[in-house]
C-alpha cells in the first residue's frame, strides 16, 4: 500500500515516515519490474483466447472473480461501462494525478505496456486507469494528464466518477485496498489487474 504517494504493499520516499512504512526506492524498482514481467506473461497467455473457447481450453485459466458493473466518465468526457469492455482483454490500475509517490511509476509501466502492444488492435486489448481522487481528477484534468504522458485515447482510458462509486468499485469489485492516509491523500493499491475477454480476473 502506498500513501499520499499512493499505496500498496509497497511504498517509496527517502523522507522519514509520517504514515505507513516505506521501503527504499530499490524496492519499488524490483517490485514494478516484477509487475511488468507478470503483465507481459499474462498477456502472452491470454492473447490467443477467444470469447467462445472450447470447454477444455477455457478450463486452463482459473477464474477468480468477475469484474464489477460500472459506468464512469473517460478523460474525453464519454461514458464507459464494463459492458463496453466485454470481448476485450484489459489491464486496470489505480492512480491519481496529484500523486508524487508510486503513481508516476505505475503510469510509466502502463505506458511501457502500451508501447509493447504495438499494432495490436485497441479493440482487442485496452488499458484502463481508475482515479482514486475523483473530486480533483475531473475528465479535463485526466485529459491533460493523459496527453502529457502520451496515452493513446483509442487504447488507454482514464476513468473518474462519483467518489462513493469509485471506492465501491475498487474495494468491493476489484478487491483492492483504498482508504485515506493521515495526510488526507488516497492510500491505494499499486497492483495491475488483468481482465479476460469474459470480464473475469484470472488467478
Amino acid at each position: 500500500m502506498s500513501s499520499g504517494s499512493s499505496s500498496s504493499p509497497f511504498s517509496t520516499s527517502s523522507e522519514p515516515p509520517t504514515g505507513p512504512r516505506r521501503i527504499p526506492r530499490l524496492g519499488w524498482v524490483l517490485a514494478f519490474a516484477g509487475a511488468a514481467i507478470l503483465i507481459t506473461l499474462a498477456w502472452a497467455a491470454l492473447r490467443g483466447t477467444h470469447p467462445a473457447l472450447p470447454q477444455g481450453q477455457a478450463a486452463r485459466l482459473e477464474r477468480l472473480i468477475r469484474t464489477p458493473d460500472f459506468e464512469f466518465l473517460t478523460h474525453d468526457g464519454r461514458k464507459l461501462s464494463r459492458a463496453d469492455l466485454e470481448g476485450k482483454i484489459w489491464v486496470a490500475n489505480f492512480i491519481f494525478t496529484r500523486c508524487t509517490g508510486p503513481c508516476p511509476l505505475l503510469t510509466s509501466r502502463m505506458a511501457e505496456l502500451q508501447q509493447k502492444l504495438g499494432r495490436t488492435s485497441p479493440e482487442d486489448v485496452r488499458l484502463v486507469s481508475f482515479t482514486v481522487d475523483p473530486a480533483y481528477d475531473t475528465p479535463a484534468v485526466l485529459k491533460q494528464y493523459a496527453q502529457a504522458i502520451g496515452a493513446d485515447p483509442a487504447r488507454w482510458v482514464f476513468l473518474t466518477g462519483p467518489a462513493a462509486q469509485i471506492e465501491s468499485t475498487i474495494r468491493k469489485g476489484f478487491l483492492q485496498p483504498l482508504t485515506t492516509g493521515d495526510n488526507g491523500e488516497p492510500v491505494h493499491s499499486a497492483r495491475f489487474v488483468l481482465v479476460d475477454r469474459g470480464g473475469w480476473i484470472p488467478r
